[in-house]
């Protein structure tokens, strides 16, 4: 009867194993699939909601800055090519709209995603068997732990298998935060400041943005500094593609591949150089729209049709398991009064382990 029970709970390890490797990895491409979706979606929108900076307030308004010109993009965040955002206005739109950092949840801690490895059904019954096991074999005073520490071996390592895949699902929103820079090159108030942290730059800085840069946020290209200019925005679309960049506007209904007159934040400059606007900081730039749709998709997050199946089978085989277990020692109790047994209740005990 044990060597039964033992090949019964490696079967049931290895299925549940299975089910590990099947439903948490591909959870992060259907994460990551259904956020590029959404911001296809945002992509694909006439008109995007844009935050109005300077006089006009924190209010949303329809402003499209790749479908406009650079001088009326210039005009609209209330700056001077030549001069940049005064201090004073630098601190008021700071206050206004945050610091140019991507918003980072909290993410689970590690515990708790050990924690719910043991939340599926098969392992609770796993966890039964090797506890029943142990507390049969101490009753009959013998030395059973060999059975139960091998179950509760293969469960830790399944643990532990499946804590690594969620974990590595997390890191994909930490991914998104180390594209932003440290620094960026600013005008403020007349004077270049070529060390000023990216998180304090604010819709209407003027950017320099030289070869190699990684671009700190979304900004409207106001002057090439050379022949062409273009970035690798690979991160962001997935081409491998360079794009190559020009002042003149665009279509309004323009896909962000064809937006051509923008530099994104987290895109890497590859060649030349060029000023440009900020129009965008923060969770309002194109990366921060893929992140909030990673965020509301991590949210969303459904099981899929194959772990649904297997809850549901978890459910049935607990109930049946437990059923076949009552009948087959029910059946048994007539013989528990033989002569080989010392005492009806050990002849009970026996009957219910096998």
């Amino acid at each position: 009867p044990r060597s039964v029970m033992l090949r019964f709970t490696w079967f049931l390890a290895l299925t549940q194993s299975l089910t590990a490797s099947t439903v948490i990895g591909p959870s992060a491409v259907s994460v990551s699939n259904h956020a590029r979706h959404r911001s296809a979606q945002q992509q694909r929108r006439p008109k995007l909601q844009m935050l109005r900076g300077g006089a006009l307030g924190a209010e949303l308004v329809e402003f499209q800055p790749h479908a406009v010109s650079a001088s009326d993009c210039l005009t609209h965040f209330d700056v001077s090519a030549s001069e940049g955002l005064g201090i004073e206005c630098a601190v008021m739109r700071q206050e206004q709209f945050g610091q140019n950092i991507l918003a980072v949840d909290e993410q689970t801690p590690v515990w708790k995603l050990l924690v719910s490895q043991f939340e599926d059904k098969l392992v609770q019954i796993l966890l039964g068997v090797a506890a029943l096991s142990y507390g049969l074999a101490l009753l009959e005073g013998e030395n059973g732990w060999v059975e139960p520490a091998v179950i509760v071996l293969i469960l830790l390592i399944n643990a532990l298998v499946g804590t690594w895949q969620e974990s590595s699902a997390q890191s994909a929103l930490d991914a998104l935060k180390k594209l932003q820079p440290d620094s960026a090159r600013c005008l403020r108030g007349g004077t270049w400041q070529h060390e000023l942290p990216a998180s304090q730059l604010v819709p209407g800085d003027v950017l320099e943005l030289r070869v190699g840069d990684r671009v700190p946020a979304d900004a409207r290209i106001i002057n090439l500094l050379t022949t062409t200019f273009s970035t690798d925005e690979g991160s962001l679309t997935g081409e491998s593609a360079t794009v190559s960049k020009i002042l003149d506007a665009v279509n309004v209904d323009a896909r962000i591949q064809e937006k051509t007159c923008l530099a994104f934040a987290g895109t890497v400059v590859s060649n030349g150089r060029a000023t440009a606007v900020v129009v965008a900081t923060g969770s309002s730039t194109e990366m921060g729209k893929i992140q909030r749709g990673v965020q509301a998709a991590k949210a969303d997050e459904e099981k899929t049709p194959l772990g649904q199946k297997l809850d549901a089978f978890g459910d049935k085989l607990t109930i049946a398991i437990g059923l076949i277990c009552i009948a087959v020692w029910a059946i048994n109790l007539p013989k528990i009064y033989q002569p080989v047994f010392s005492a009806p209740w050990r002849g009970a005990l026996y009957y219910l382990k096998v």
